[in-house]
């Protein structure tokens, strides 16, 4: 498998090097919390997605917290306010792609940073060697089915997840 050399420069790049990417793939395991069309317009070194709604406004899924979060009114606003570091790092984490590029995880253009015991869980803060480079559809599909069967459990609450297939539509 190709590898990529990620230079901050390099990360910045792909982040907006998104054509090859099905944005109907990526979020099909979302369509409980992305009900409307969206055209995917950037993404992160960790999987989270940047959608630009029909009206233009740009929606953030962090898959990594199951957020969907309006973060601008306009795509050129969006990449406007990637000016400002505070932003960027908000919404990219380039210092913690850093860091892990220096531990050898480097994602290539359909790869990201997932993590063995899903950030979602407090205890994962606790597990060692908790990052490892992911197939970005796998990661984000599997994201979008653990949020949707978490997604009404309170904070602390006791979860029991299914693994496989989602329950069929009714």
């Amino acid at each position: 498998m190709r590898q990529l050399r990620c230079s901050p420069r390099t990360r910045a790049h792909m982040s907006f090097d998104i054509e090859h990417l099905d944005v109907n793939r990526l979020l099909e395991q979302w369509h409980w919390l992305c009900t409307e069309p969206v055209a995917l317009i950037a993404r992160s070194g960790f999987g989270d997605l940047f959608l630009r709604t029909l009206e233009g406004k740009v929606l953030w899924l962090n898959v990594g917290a199951g957020t969907l979060s309006e973060v601008a009114e306009s795509e050129t606003i969006f990449r406007d306010s990637l000016k400002h570091p505070a932003k960027r790092e908000l919404w990219f984490a380039d210092q913690q792609l850093e860091t892990c590029a220096s531990r050898g995880l480097k994602p290539n253009d359909v790869q990201c940073i997932g993590f063995k015991l899903p950030v979602v869980f407090a205890e994962s803060a606790n597990v060692p060697d908790n990052a490892y480079v992911a197939d970005l559809y796998e990661q984000v599909s599997f994201l979008g089915d653990l949020h949707r069967q978490i997604a009404d459990t309170p904070d602390g609450g006791k979860v029991r997840l299914h693994v496989g297939p989602p329950p069929a539509k009714q």
